[in-house]
Parts: structure tokens; C-alpha cells; sequence
């Protein structure tokens, strides 16, 4: 393995270790031990949650392979899992409002685990059925645990400064150091082990059936509108009705969507950006770095979000800028730097520089997560939190499903302008969102000083 990997790698560990331990006092956030015990079992649940998940993904496409079928099965079989996330996963997410988000987030490990047992079966339809569970299991992934999270931190009455934390630590954890474990679990399964490639979907099971014990015994039932009068069109009419009456709601969706709709592109083009002659390249290692890159922003989010004096929508305009500027690397190298021609060998110095890029990428994306988390925490309705977190992944899958039907017909360059584009007009409607934020307080402000009758310029406001 080249020097250079460990380089990349070294620097990361380094600054993030500088990160960890140079925290002065504007960086912590003082905390109560009710909150502490509160905040460690959903960091506990929400990482066995994460481990299952990632178990699964450095070995999807290769036990496709494993079961002999073509690129094209392959990718409809994706396709399908998208999908599915989109029609059947939008609805069953959504139900969580209702019936409660401590049910949705044992269901979403009851789908998953059953996910996990169709990969034993070789034939296309089980394994088909198996990617549209997936793709529900998906959906109440990203919605339900959140939804509960916040509901029952603002029940218990805590901070709401707090719920950054819970935010930051779940993704330096779920995102980035358990990624890397599971990585390696997996691989040592697959090839110490010799198991084969169903092995990481059994051990993925084993740990969402420990956490859903957990959240069997330790979690409380919250809801968003649990009247038994509203039926499930009307919740995505209340939703739908929430997002094109308040700006700031669907100013939200659109920045959530046009980031995860780069990243997951991002996701697909990486390896080719790395070895387009074939190049040999250690794939495991480059995603343990893009992992530690990712945890490296997430501990930069958390002292972010622990200043009062800063708001997270005014930092998240420059992290959309330098995204957008790190996709863009790819399109430049291409007039900057002389291709390889010959297959084979290591990777070429545009791919050193494409690699540099992509960490900061993953950077950016450590960064996006726990700030996308605190917005969506002040701007969502917690009648319909659920179902407003599975609209935003409406665009978003139809998007994927498109990069994945039409990828070979574009250049990877094409296809890295297309996202830096996307992530500019996120930081654009970020900018947007923060003037209407900005707006939205100072009336709160006038209308507390006119309800109390208090002189804002001789009394200070602690609103």
C-alpha cells in the first residue's frame, strides 16, 4: 500500500485528535446527569442501528456478483431499493406520527432483519423483495429515531441547545467510527473467516435484534398527532400544507435534497474518479479515510453548534460552497493534469488530488449531518415531523433512481459538475433561509417587547 494513503490518513487522525482535545469552554455545553443517562442509550441504540446498516453496504453489490447476475440485474435491483424508499417507505414513515415513533423504530429493525435473510436465497425475486424492504427499512432510518429523539428530549424538558450534542455525538459515532469497525467486521468475516458474503447480513442482524431490545425495554412511546380520526391522507395533507405555507419548510427540503442527492451520487462516482484505467486501489482503507474525514467534521459541527453566538444557518453556506468546491476538483484535473493512458499501477496524481477532494467532501458531509439534524429540530412541526422527513426523500430517491438509470450515459465529469452545481444552489437557498430565519426572530422579538411592553433598547431580552 503507498506511503501516500497513510499520509492522508495520518493528517485526519491528527486533526481530529487536535479537534477532540483543544475544546475550550465556548466548545462544551454543560449538561445535566438526567440528560447524560438520556443521551448515552439513544447514542448506544442509534450505533447498533447504524452498525446493522453498515454491515451491509461494502458487500451488497458483491453478493449480487456472488449469485452471478449482470450489471443490469444489479442495478434494477438498486433501483428497486430507491424505489421503494420513495412509494412504500414515504407512507410506512409517515405512520410513525401517528402510531407512535418507538413502534416505527422497532419496525424499521423487523424490515431490515427480514432484509438480511432474503440475501441467503440465490433467486432474483426473493432477493428483489429483499431491497424493497431495504428500502422502507431505509426511510424509517432517516425519520423515525430522529422524530423520536426530539420529541422526547423537549418532553423531558431539556435545553434545546442540548439536542446539538445528542446530534453531533450520534454522527461522529454512527457515521464515522462505527463505519469503520463495521468496514472492517465485515471484511474480516468475508475474508479471514471465509463465511462468503452472506456474513455480514447475519451479524447486521444479530445487532438490530440487540437494539430493538433495547428500545423495546428502555424506550417511552411518543407521537406526533396520534388522533385516531386522521387518516393517513390527511397527515400528507397537513404535512404537504406545512411545507408550502412556511418558506423556511421548504427551503429546508430543498437544501436536504439537493446535498444527499450529491452525496449519494458522490457515492457511485468515487471509485471510477479513482481508477478509470483500472487502476489498483484499496478501497476499504479510502473508505475507512472518507469515514474518518466524515467524523473529523462532525467533531467540527459540535463546537460549532455549542456557540450561542453562531447560527448554524450562517456556517452552513460556506460548508455548501466548499463541497460544491471539492466536486468541482474532479472536472479541473482533467484540464490541469495529464490523464493516464496505461492500465493498471497505482493511483495517478490525479487521482491523488481527486482523493485529497473527496476528503474534504467527506468533511463537508460530517459537518451537514448534525446541522441538517438542529434546523430540522427548529423548523419542523412535531405534529407531522415524520411526515415531513419522508416528503424531503421523495425528490431525493427519484433523483438516485435517474443517476442510476441514465450513469453510463454521461462522463463521470459531467456527472461531478452536475453535483457541484446542485450543492451551489443549496448554498444559495441556504443563504435564503438564513435572512428568512433572521426575519422571523426579529418579529418574535417585536412581538414579545410589544406584548410585555418593555423598552428592547434599557432591558436587555432573555427570550
Amino acid at each position: 500500500m503507498e506511503v501516500y494513503y497513510y499520509l492522508v490518513f495520518g493528517v485526519l487522525v491528527a486533526v481530529l485528535a487536535g479537534l477532540e482535545f483543544s475544546k475550550s469552554s465556548k466548545d462544551r455545553i454543560s449538561t445535566s446527569p438526567a440528560f447524560n443517562a438520556f443521551k448515552n442509550n439513544y447514542l448506544v441504540v442509534y450505533s447498533l442501528m447504524m452498525a446493522g446498516d453498515w454491515l451491509q453496504g461494502p458487500y451488497v453489490y458483491a453478493l449480487y456478483q456472488h449469485y452471478n447476475y449482470s450489471q443490469g440485474d444489479i442495478g434494477r435491483l438498486f433501483i428497486a431499493g430507491f424505489g421503494s424508499s420513495m412509494l412504500f417507505g414515504t407512507i410506512v414513515g409517515s405512520l410513525g406520527d401517528k402510531y407512535g415513533r418507538k413502534r416505527a423504530s422497532v419496525t424499521y429493525c423487523v424490515t431490515y432483519i427480514l432484509s438480511c435473510i432474503t440475501k441467503h436465497s440465490p433467486q432474483y425475486r426473493v432477493l428483489m423483495l429483499g431491497r424493497i424492504l431495504g428500502g422502507i427499512a431505509t426511510s424509517l432510518l432517516f425519520s423515525a429515531f430522529e422524530s423520536w429523539l426530539v420529541a422526547e428530549h423537549f418532553k423531558r424538558g431539556f435545553e434545546a441547545q442540548w439536542l446539538s450534542l445528542t446530534f453531533s455525538k450520534a454522527i461522529f459515532l454512527g457515521n464515522g467510527l462505527v463505519a469503520i469497525l463495521a468496514g472492517l467486521v465485515a471484511n474480516t468475516l468475508v475474508s479471514s473467516f471465509s463465511l462468503g458474503p452472506v456474513a455480514p447480513f447475519d451479524a447486521a442482524s444479530c445487532l438490530l435484534a440487540v437494539g430493538m431490545g433495547l428500545i423495546i425495554y428502555t424506550w417511552p412511546e411518543n407521537y406526533g398527532d396520534p388522533s385516531e380520526s386522521k387518516t393517513i391522507v390527511a397527515q400528507f395533507q397537513q404535512a404537504a400544507s406545512a411545507i408550502t405555507s412556511d418558506e423556511k419548510i421548504a427551503l429546508l427540503g430543498a437544501i436536504q435534497s439537493l446535498f444527499e442527492g450529491s452525496m449519494y451520487t458522490f457515492v457511485f462516482l468515487w471509485t471510477p474518479a479513482l481508477s478509470p484505467n483500472k487502476q489498483a486501489i484499496p478501497h476499504g482503507f479510502i473508505f475507512a479515510t472518507f469515514m474518518l474525514a466524515s467524523m473529523l467534521g462532525s467533531s467540527l459541527a459540535s463546537r460549532l453548534l455549542a456557540r450561542t453566538d453562531l447560527k448554524v444557518e450562517s456556517y452552513m453556506q460556506l460548508v455548501f460552497l466548499v463541497a460544491a468546491g471539492s466536486l468541482c476538483l474532479p472536472v479541473l484535473i482533467t484540464f490541469l493534469v495529464e490523464p493516464a493512458v496505461a492500465e493498471g499501477g497505482g493511483i495517478s496524481p490525479g487521482g491523488r488530488l481527486n482523493l485529497l477532494g473527496f476528503c474534504l467532501f467527506e468533511t463537508c458531509v460530517g459537518l451537514f449531518w448534525p446541522s441538517i439534524m438542529k434546523m430540522r429540530s427548529q423548523y419542523l412541526p412535531e405534529e407531522s415531523r415524520s411526515t415531513i422527513m419522508n416528503f424531503f426523500r421523495i425528490p431525493l430517491n427519484i433523483f438516485v433512481c435517474i443517476v442510476l438509470y441514465n450513469v453510463s450515459a454521461f462522463p463521470i465529469t459531467g456527472m461531478f459538475g452536475m453535483c457541484a452545481l446542485f450543492l451551489l444552489l443549496a448554498a444559495f437557498l441556504q443563504r435564503r433561509l438564513m435572512v428568512i430565519a433572521e426575519i422571523h426572530r426579529n418579529r418574535s422579538v417585536e412581538a414579545w417587547v410589544a406584548e410585555k411592553g418593555v423598552d428592547s433598547e434599557s432591558e436587555p431580552l432573555n427570550i
